[in-house]
C-alpha cells in the first residue's frame, strides 16, 4: 500500500518544517510505516487532493485521506493495532489531548513570536506575501517588531516548558520509560524552532533539552534528517 504524508516547506523542500507535520512524520516512523514526503508551499495546500484540507499534514493511506495530526494518529491507532502503541490505551488518548492543549496554548504562541520572521525568510515570493499578511493581521504587529522581543520571548519560553520539566523528573519519556504521541506533540513544536531559527535557546543542562536530543535520535534519528 502506498502511504503520501503532506508536509510544509518554504523555498528549499528538502527542510520541511511544519510542528505538526512532524508530529505525524514521528508517529509513522514510531508505527514502523513507509511512506512517501511531500512538501508543500504554503499557497500550494489548498490544491492538494482536490482541496481535501486547508492545512498539512494530509496523509494519504492507499485511498483513505486524513486530515489533521490527531486525528491521523487515531487512525494510525485504529488501522494497525499489531504496531507499536502511540497512546497505550483510551487513557493515553485522553492524556495527549490535554498535551495538545498544553503545547498549543501555552507553548506554540511563543514558539510563533520567535519565528515568524524566520519563516518569512524562507517562502518563496508567493508565500511570503501570504505569509506576511495573514500572520501580521493575526499578531498584530509588523514580523520585523519580533525581532525585539526575542530575549524576553526566550525567558517565556523557558518557563513554559517547565510542566515538561517537571515531569522528566520522574520519567525518560512524556509517555514514560518510552515515546508516545504525547512526546511527538511537544517535540513538533521544538522541531519547528530548530528548523526555523536554529539551535533550541536553551540551556545544554536542561532537562527538555536532554529528553529533546533524545527524541531526535529516535527511529533511526529521523528528527536529525533536517537541520
Amino acid at each position: 500500500m502506498t502511504r503520501t504524508l503532506y508536509t510544509l516547506c518554504g523555498r528549499d523542500e528538502r527542510r520541511p518544517f511544519s510542528p505538526h507535520a512532524w508530529k505525524t512524520v514521528m508517529a509513522l516512523a514510531h508505527k514502523g510505516l513507509d511512506f512517501e514526503e511531500r512538501p508543500t508551499a504554503f499557497t500550494e495546500i489548498p490544491k492538494l487532493e482536490n482541496g481535501f484540507s486547508k492545512t498539512v499534514p494530509i496523509l494519504k493511506d492507499g485511498d483513505h485521506l486524513v486530515r489533521d495530526s490527531f486525528d491521523i494518529a487515531l487512525y494510525l491507532e485504529e488501522a494497525y493495532p499489531d504496531r507499536p502503541t502511540l497512546f497505550g490505551g483510551e487513557g493515553g488518548k485522553a492524556l495527549s489531548r490535554f498535551v495538545e492543549g498544553v503545547s498549543q496554548t501555552l507553548v506554540h504562541p511563543v514558539l510563533s513570536r520567535l519565528a515568524v520572521k524566520d519563516i518569512h525568510d524562507m517562502l518563496a515570493e508567493p508565500d511570503q506575501m501570504y505569509f506576511r499578511k495573514t500572520r501580521e493581521a493575526f499578531l498584530g504587529r509588523k514580523l520585523e517588531d519580533f525581532a525585539e522581543m526575542r530575549e524576553a520571548e526566550i525567558v517565556n519560553l523557558t518557563e513554559r516548558l517547565q510542566p515538561i520539566r517537571h515531569t522528566l523528573k520522574y520519567q525518560a519519556f512524556l509517555g514514560g520509560a518510552s515515546p508516545l504521541f504525547a512526546d511527538y506533540i511537544v517535540f513538533g513544536a521544538l522541531q519547528w524552532l530548530r528548523l526555523t531559527t536554529g539551535p533550541l535557546p536553551l540551556p545544554a543542562d536542561d532537562p527538555v533539552m536532554d529528553w529533546f536530543e533524545r527524541c531526535l535520535d529516535l527511529h533511526g534519528a529521523k528528527g536529525r534528517t533536517f537541520g
